[in-house]
């Protein structure tokens, strides 16, 4: 954004005097799930007809909100490890094969939690932390999909047997379908790490269904805050880590967002991985509009998606940008939400080497409004030059030039997704079934001792060409299984150690009492928060100051954010936090410690 633009933003700024009152809805007293269901029906009402809920003067009690800062429960990380495994290879088509995979990961949250509320971010407000993490491995069939190593969900009881002894089991992950206990760690007093699942509006209006919190009998309320978990599965045990990884070298991605705009909300985020040359940032920012009993959420004007640099290694240069779909909030009325998802992802890469560049299409079906949602896709790998204007408008698979496509993509967002090489796209012979969960192939694998690195798979892996290397084209493999996938939680620093606009460190006092069910306590709390944030509005607008973000560039007119000096400073500190891990170090991929 250039400088004469900024003054357009910085007058959107959260501002006192803004036309229009405050959108509220009174705390009916009742915290029950009809009660929590009646408040959302009225700020339905209040929202029908505005053309973006998103940029609307919200005020809710606390007892609609889950017991977590935005910034910090929205993050495009739930699956690190396959983040980090982005460059693990040296061919450019496996490398788009990985940036698919993370984007398909990149919300698990849709999957394994629910439609909820976090606390709204306010201006200058920031969060940041770290995954230390074993990246996925690849086996030596270039068709077979990673092997995951963490937070997945054990095999099957046909499939688990002693020969599957090397397995360290996290606990429960839920007390009931209701209330959702902490993921403890007794692993480091350094960091803490926390799960985050569910579904997020951002910094915008979002709905709840009854907010959760770790069981009252857990009388360390600082622990609470520092362990909140907003999973909602019930599926048990999860597989935490293999136990003949625990003490390979770890790879840290340390992650870092500040709120630089409140009306509209809008935030810029940036996370690195330097010893695999990895770096991702963008900008959030939404819109939404509710639509009869649904809301539909799309990304905002300064929202141009997520984009991915490599910055060494054979795809050094490259940037891929992967953009937003859109989501619809459904079940409303029912009081049941789900989420689905529409329109399209487009993954673009550009710079690197060569001329010719790839582009993926992945396109969400549209659901039926009778019936059971399918959460569908489809998508192709095609080709492409820099500079071709007509590819902006392939949007659509059919749109693609058969010519063009490398790969052919089908599944399920939420299931298995599977993939076949390009030049079987015509083929009149029907598919054999999916392959069957890669969680019992690795689980053999990692029984039986092998394993590969990455870079001796890359050497035998893809032929773009499509018809020498690997099985015939007719076959069809699996991409990614979502199925057994859990978020991975992150590592935080104690609350002693964060500063005083550090999202957890803010909004202490409001998630103390929400984890106490005090929820007129909580929402005053709130409100005080929300007033500081309209005193120091006014007291700028007051001697003619406007606010400049500290962690982040004010031109973000690519979507692109730069970090400041001071931004840098902030993520090399979190590189400096020390570890029960060992980790690898950019140099070498050797461990450091």
């Amino acid at each position: 954004m250039s400088n004469s633009a900024m003054p357009e933003l910085e007058a959107t700024e959260y501002d006192p005097d803004a036309p229009g009152p405050a959108i509220s809805v009174p705390d009916s007293g009742d915290t029950g799930e009809g009660g929590k269901l009646k408040m959302i029906v009225q700020l339905l009402k209040k929202c029908l007809g505005v053309k973006d809920i998103a940029a609307m003067r919200l005020s809710l009690p606390a007892s609609l909100l889950e017991p977590i800062p935005n910034l910090e429960y929205w993050h495009y990380l739930d699956r690190p490890d396959l983040f980090a495994a982005i460059t693990d290879s040296d061919d450019a088509f496996e490398r788009m094969l990985a940036v698919i995979r993370f984007s398909l990961t990149k919300d698990l949250k849709f999957i394994r939690g629910k439609v909820c509320k976090p606390y709204n971010s306010v201006l200058g407000e920031h969060f940041r932390c770290t995954w230390d993490v074993i990246p996925v491995k690849y086996p030596s069939d270039p068709m077979a999909p990673p092997i995951h190593r963490t937070y997945v969900a054990p095999p099957s009881s046909e499939g688990s047997s002693s020969s599957t002894p090397n397995r360290i089991i996290a606990p429960r992950l839920m007390q009931s379908t209701s209330e959702t206990a902490s993921i403890k760690s007794a692993k480091s007093a350094k960091s803490t790490r926390s799960g985050r699942s569910g579904f997020s509006f951002m910094s915008s209006v979002g709905w709840s269904t009854p907010a959760t919190s770790p069981p009252l009998s857990e009388t360390n309320l600082e622990a609470q805050i520092s362990d909140l978990s907003l999973s909602h599965d019930s599926a048990g045990e999860i597989i935490e880590e293999d136990e003949t990884a625990s003490s390979e070298p770890r790879v840290r991605i340390v992650y870092l967002t500040e709120q630089i705009s409140h009306h509209p909300p809008i935030s810029a985020y940036h996370a690195a991985c330097p010893s695999r040359n990895l770096e991702m940032t963008g900008i959030d920012q939404i819109s939404a509009k509710v639509s009869g009993t649904t809301v539909r959420v799309g990304p905002g004007s300064f929202n141009k998606g997520i984009f991915i640099r490599i910055t060494g290694g054979a795809g050094e240069g490259e940037m891929y940008q992967v953009t937003h779909p859109v989501a619809q909030v459904n079940g409303i009325l029912r009081g049941n939400f789900y989420v689905t998802v529409g329109d399209s992802t487009i993954i673009t890469c550009t710079g690197g080497k060569g001329k010719e560049r790839l582009r993926t299409v992945l396109e969400y079906k549209e659901e039926s409004w009778l019936g059971k949602p399918h959460y569908l896709l489809e998508g192709v790998i095609h080709t492409y030059t820099e500079g071709e204007s007509e590819v902006e408008g392939w949007t659509k698979v059919k749109q693609v030039p058969q010519s063009r496509v490398l790969a052919v993509i089908e599944g399920s967002w939420r299931g298995v997704v599977r993939w076949r090489r390009g030049s079987s796209a015509s083929s009149s012979a029907a598919p054999p079934a999916a392959s069957q969960s890669y969680l019992s192939a690795a689980t053999s694998l990692l029984s039986s001792g092998h394993s590969s690195s990455a870079s001796s798979a890359s050497t035998s892996r893809s032929d773009l060409s499509g018809t020498t290397a690997g099985p015939s084209s007719s076959d069809w493999a699996v991409l990614l299984d979502l199925t057994p996938l859990h978020v991975v939680p992150k590592s935080v620093r104690p609350l002693e150690k964060q500063l005083p606009d550090e999202s957890r460190k803010l909004w202490e006092d409001v998630t103390t009492r929400l984890l106490k069910k005090e929820y007129s306590e909580a929402t005053k709390y709130k409100h005080a928060i929300e007033q500081k944030q309209r005193d120091d509005t006014a007291e700028r607008k007051r001697k003619g100051v406007e606010f400049v973000p500290k962690y982040f560039e004010k031109d973000i007119e690519t979507g692109v954010p730069v970090l400041t000096a001071e931004g840098r400073k902030q993520i090399e500190q979190e590189f400096q936090e020390p570890s029960v891990y060992p980790l690898e170090s950019k140099e070498s991929g050797t461990s450091k410690q």
